[in-house]
């Protein structure tokens, strides 16, 4: 198979797994090289993504490694033969890789967790409020750039909006939704579809109100993705370069336990429509 200029997060994930096993296994690079039937390189190439791999490849490899999760390798080889093409390959080198990554890591999506404490989460942004977000940014985008960005926040909603929507959890502190990234008028309207969407059997919002003793974890913010299988799973989180995709089975227990303390102080999806209701109603 051809050697990949720049893979997508989701064939680096495919290598990363597939390193995991090895790992796991005991073997170094050339043993498991020499197993395959290939040299180390074509192995490192295999591993870090840049090199594409077959189903066969895959299986071999896991029988090599002595993996026994056969979910865990059909899935694994579900992420090495799928060329499926989604809506997000029109944005391709008119915004940073991390926007298609993140499209292409929702469609494959079973479930999503949100956190948010400053922002409202994005697939319930409308389009004022992204446009202010995208605005905002220090040295200014281009219009065209910021517009763009706005377009492809909206498509993602497809996740909770589409045909085929994930269960998807948000659990948003009160500064979130007070603060006025745009106008009054665009901060009721934002409020509002908070609202709408909450009334989704598969969407679930919680409030974290400002009158909450005790509560110290306004810096965990998160999203969280679940996987085709547990192992798969993905936390991203906020980085100077756009985004970490986070698949460590140590961090991403740590994320999910963090999603359990801030849900577990949040008020209940009823009283956090109430909430949201008399917020709208002040403004």
């Amino acid at each position: 198979m051809p050697r990949r200029r720049q893979p997508t997060a989701r064939q680096a994930r495919l290598g990363t797994e597939l390193l995991k096993l090895r790992e796991a296994a005991g073997l170094k690079g050339r043993e498991a090289a020499a197993l395959l039937g290939t040299d180390a390189a074509r192995l490192s190439q295999i591993e870090s993504g840049v090199g594409g791999v077959s189903e066969d490849t895959v299986r071999r490899l896991a029988a090599n490694y002595s993996c026994v999760d056969a979910e865990l390798i059909d899935a694994l080889v579900t992420m090495a033969t799928d060329r499926f093409r989604g809506w997000w390959e029109e944005y391709r080198g008119k915004l940073p890789n991390v926007f298609l990554d993140l499209a292409e890591l929702e469609h494959h999506c079973t479930y999503r967790l949100d956190v948010e404490f400053l922002h409202v989460p994005g697939l319930f942004q409308t389009q004022d409020y992204a446009r202010s977000v995208f605005s905002y940014r220090v040295p200014a985008l281009p219009d065209g750039d910021i517009e763009r960005r706005v377009r492809h926040r909206m498509a993602r909603k497809v996740l909770i909006e589409g045909p085929a929507p994930v269960p998807y959890e948000a659990v948003i502190h009160e500064a979130a939704l007070r603060i006025r990234v745009g106008d009054r008028t665009a901060t009721r309207a934002q409020l509002i579809r908070i609202l709408e969407l909450s009334g989704a059997d598969h969407i679930t919002v919680r409030v974290i109100p400002f009158d909450l003793d005790g509560f110290a974890g306004a810096t965990n913010s998160m999203m969280y993705v679940g996987g085709a299988v547990p192992k798969l799973d993905t936390a991203v989180r906020d980085a100077p370069q756009g985004a970490d995709f986070i698949d460590s089975e140590a961090q991403l227990e740590a994320f999910r336990t963090l999603f359990r303390k801030v849900e577990a102080v949040s008020l209940d999806p009823e009283r956090s429509r109430d909430f949201i209701h008399k917020l709208a109603k002040e403004l």
